[in-house]
C-alpha cells in the first residue's frame, strides 16, 4: 500500500521552514501532498492562485509531491486522498503542545494518525505570520522564503 502524507496549511507564505519538512517527508512517504486550507473567515495577504503556484516551483522536479486545495475537516480530505498520515512541522515545544491537541482530536473522530517532524535549526525562528510583516513594511523576505519573486 502506498504511504501518503498529507502537509496541511494555509502557507501565506510557504517558508523556507515549510520546504524542510516536506523534503523529510519525502524520505517517510511515498507521495506528499500539499494541502492548501481554504478558511473563508481568513484574510490572507497573498492570493490563493500565488500561493499554489509558488509551491509548485519548489517541487517540480519532485512527481510524488502535489499541491492540492480543500475546504474542509482536515481528516476528512485525508480521506478523500487516501492519506493515512497528516505531516506537521515542529519548531518549538509551543508548536508541539498546540499540534498535539489537533491530533489527539484527529484521532478522536478518524483513524488519521499525525507525524511530527522537526524544523532544522536554522528554520526554527521563521513564522509565516512575521514574514507576512516584514512583506508589508517593504523589507526582504529573500532570507525565508525559497522563490519570494513569484509571490507578488
Amino acid at each position: 500500500m502506498k504511504k501518503i502524507g498529507l502537509f496541511p496549511g494555509s502557507f501565506d507564505p510557504f517558508t523556507k521552514g515549510h520546504e524542510d519538512i516536506v523534503f523529510k517527508a519525502l524520505t517517510l512517504f511515498d507521495e506528499v501532498i500539499i494541502g492548501v486550507g481554504i478558511n473563508s473567515t481568513k484574510k490572507y495577504l497573498f492570493d490563493l492562485e500565488n500561493r499554489i503556484k509558488h509551491i509548485e516551483s519548489h517541487f517540480m522536479n519532485h512527481s510524488n509531491v502535489t499541491v492540492q486545495t480543500y475546504q474542509k475537516l482536515t481528516v476528512d480530505f485525508c480521506k478523500d486522498i487516501n492519506a493515512q498520515f497528516i505531516i506537521r512541522g515542529l519548531r518549538d515545544s509551543k508548536d508541539f503542545e498546540y499540534e498535539k491537541s489537533i491530533a489527539h482530536m484527529n484521532i478522536a473522530i478518524s483513524d488519521i494518525e499525525t507525524v511530527f517532524l522537526l524544523t532544522a535549526q536554522k528554520y526554527g525562528a521563521i513564522n509565516s505570520s512575521i514574514v507576512r510583516e516584514i512583506y508589508k513594511n517593504n523589507g526582504s523576505i529573500e532570507s525565508f522564503v525559497t522563490n519570494s519573486s513569484l509571490l507578488v
